[in-house]
């Protein structure tokens, strides 16, 4: 330390902030580098290795896919989804997409949950799949995009996939996901939103620096239909003051507590957080359903730029 003998005040001052700074770079810098990168390729498909495959209900299973290492992340930001390439029965190639219902922080593998058709074509795939077997897996894709405290409550109106029938939408329509062939779009079910909605309210719950509150309003037809049930009613159990959920079923069983028929304004008005310019309401569902719910949100005073549709 002798070079600092006979400096300046200002000197020795000016030598510390440099070497502070210095350290502090230094360490962000390895905080970053230690960050682990996403697996995932947005412009080409990868293949991730099926490591678990477990059935839920008879046409309900979990696919758990393996990432390269225990400590890999898929890398697929909140509210953002995956496309998968697989082929239906006629062996012809069937891309669609599909939202994890896990999250970066669940290390090493990701999960989807698949409601499988009879006559699906990307379900014939996954229904032949079996452990050790390749998917193949292009992503980040989506236009939602979430930054923590964007705003201070999001309301969630979901109809969930045993709902379509209540609403005369056939399997081959709009409704599901499939790939338009006059226009190569994807389009969308409800289910793939509604782990998309999971998605979403898990990261913000999770996260102790957001605070951001969760209304979800989630309709089906029976109480067999609810998918993650037992995930959601944790997540409410857990973080009461932020996360608040209301079943609907249009064919409730003798006793239920929750709201039978259809989503109604009073449903929005009851359980969604009120028109504030710092809230927005999330919606998926059937056609119709979307088209009842924006009236009801215009006619309860929800601007459009509260609104976001998948």
């Amino acid at each position: 330390m002798d070079f600092l003998q006979g400096q300046s005040v200002e000197t020795m001052v000016a030598v510390a902030v440099a070497v502070v700074a210095v350290a502090v770079g230094g360490a962000l810098l390895l905080r970053r580098s230690k960050r682990p990168k996403g697996c995932l390729d947005p412009e080409n498909f990868k293949k991730f290795k099926l490591v678990e495959k477990t059935q839920i209900s008879h046409n309900v299973a979990k696919f758990r896919f393996a990432l390269p290492t225990p400590t890999s992340v898929l890398g697929l930001p909140i509210g953002q989804h995956i496309s998968c390439r697989g082929q239906d029965a006629t062996g012809e190639e069937v891309i669609k997409p599909y939202t994890p219902t896990t999250l970066d922080s669940d290390l090493g593998n990701f999960q989807l949950v698949i409601k499988m058709y009879p006559q699906g074509r990307m379900s014939h795939h996954f229904r032949e799949m079996k452990v050790g077997d390749y998917m193949s897996v292009k992503g980040p894709k989506g236009r939602f995009k979430y930054q923590v405290g964007q705003v201070r409550a999001f309301g969630m109106l979901a109809g969930g996939s045993g709902i379509t029938p209540m609403f005369q939408v056939k399997r081959s329509s709009k409704f599901y996901i499939t790939v338009n062939d006059a226009t190569n779009r994807f389009l969308w079910s409800p289910l793939t939103i509604f782990f998309l909605f999971s998605q979403v309210a898990r990261a913000i719950l999770e996260n102790p620096n957001d605070k951001t509150k969760v209304h979800l309003v989630y309709a089906n037809v029976t109480p067999e239909d609810i998918l993650l049930k037992e995930e959601l009613d944790s997540l409410a159990e857990e973080y009461p003051d932020r996360f608040k959920i209301f079943y609907v079923l249009n064919q409730p069983p003798e006793v239920w507590n929750g709201g039978v028929g259809f989503v109604s304004q009073d449903m929005i008005k009851t359980h969604c957080p009120a028109p504030a310019e710092d809230i927005q309401i999330l919606r998926c569902g059937p056609p119709p359903m979307n088209k009842a719910m924006a009236a009801h949100l215009e006619e309860l005073g929800y601007t459009k730029e509260m609104q976001f549709q998948f």
